[in-house]
């Protein structure tokens, strides 16, 4: 809830705000009076959280029909929609608030225009919004800003998860079943993921690289409950997936902090890659779930910088000889309390 609710709040006072700000730029002074501005303000609130009410539905799981079309058609019905519902909104207010009601030879000469007009901003917040679903809202805004045309070095926590037995999947479900399967789990727990101030890395194959600043804000434990939250968002959707795909996935996770160089690489194509040993013995931790016969595993090195929560249980389960690597690392089981 706190994805959706925050932002509309924000929209509907800026969106109010704005409303006066037009009455005050535009109109006549003569009509400057306390219950015009209020009307202008509610117009401009109504008309904002119509453009977010199509924005949320384009980007929830109920336009996933929309989502198999060309991301040019896509674009298009998305930003036709909003302009729509934005000059509907426009024509709607002012007869509610106004009490004026509208003449047909404006419908016919000046509503298709205002469709048109708000068809091309729509159309910019369409494509601003899929190159940040692309890339991330994070990397595109450090992107632009250069921060790491260079290598920069900075502490991180990452996070590992992968799909438990993908491979026996594949050869149970088929490839392309399996690849449904994984688009459906990574599109569940994203919301989990950004919930607690996670920020998604990279997928590969059937697993996921999520990454937090190692500040203050992370002492709580975030990263650790983000787990958790994960796990209690795939056993509310357990129904639907045995529905859908006859069983329930399994996953596991490593969690290690410590420093991470972090560049831009590439030419034709350019992303952000992470390098350091932090990576690869996160990596190895994830890995060594298995073998430890647990579904999360934390390094000594992420609990010396994170208070886990009250309701969280840490179990030593001593030094571990990772793959690919010489130095024994100590090894805990987190799990939750009965």
């Amino acid at each position: 809830m706190r994805r959706s609710i925050n932002p509309t709040i924000v929209l509907a006072v800026n969106g109010f705000l704005l409303g006066m700000a037009y009455r005050y730029f535009f109109d006549l002074p003569i009509e400057a009076s306390v219950p015009n501005y209020v009307r202008s303000g509610f117009h401009g609130m109504g008309v904002t959280l119509a453009g977010w009410g199509v924005h949320r539905y384009f980007t929830s799981r109920r336009s996933a029909w929309v989502a198999r079309w060309p991301l040019l058609a896509d674009l298009a019905l998305r930003s036709a929609t909003m302009a729509i519902a934005i000059a509907v909104a426009i024509l709607a207010l002012q007869i509610v608030l106004y009490g004026e009601w509208i003449e047909a030879h404006w419908l016919i000469n000046e509503f298709p225009w205002i469709v048109a007009i708000g068809f091309f901003p729509s159309l910019l917040v369409g494509v601003v919004f899929e190159l940040t679903r692309l890339v991330g809202s994070r990397v595109l805004f450090n992107v632009a800003l250069g921060r790491y045309r260079s290598p920069v070095r900075e502490e991180r926590v990452l996070m590992f998860l992968d799909l438990a037995g993908s491979t026996s999947l594949a050869e149970a479900m088929g490839e392309l079943r399996v690849q449904s399967l994984l688009t459906r789990f990574f599109y569940d727990i994203d919301e989990a993921i950004v919930a607690h101030g996670g920020e998604v890395h990279a997928y590969v194959g059937d697993e996921v690289i999520v990454t937090w600043p190692l500040d203050e804000k992370m002492s709580g434990g975030n990263c650790i409950d983000c787990f958790f939250a994960i796990t209690d968002t795939i056993a509310g959707k357990a129904v639907s997936y045995r529905e859908e795909f006859g069983m329930v996935p399994g996953f596991r996770a490593g969690l290690h902090a410590g420093p991470v160089v972090i560049s831009e690489c590439g030419n034709s194509r350019r992303q952000l890659a992470y390098f350091g040993d932090t990576v690869n013995v996160t990596a190895r931790l994830q890995e060594y779930c298995k073998e430890a016969g647990r579904n999360l595993l934390v390094s000594a090195d992420l609990l010396s910088r994170v208070r886990p929560n009250s309701n969280i249980l840490v179990e030593p389960l001593g030094t571990a000889q990772l793959r690919g690597r010489t130095a024994a690392i100590e090894v805990f089981a987190v799990q939750r309390r009965a």
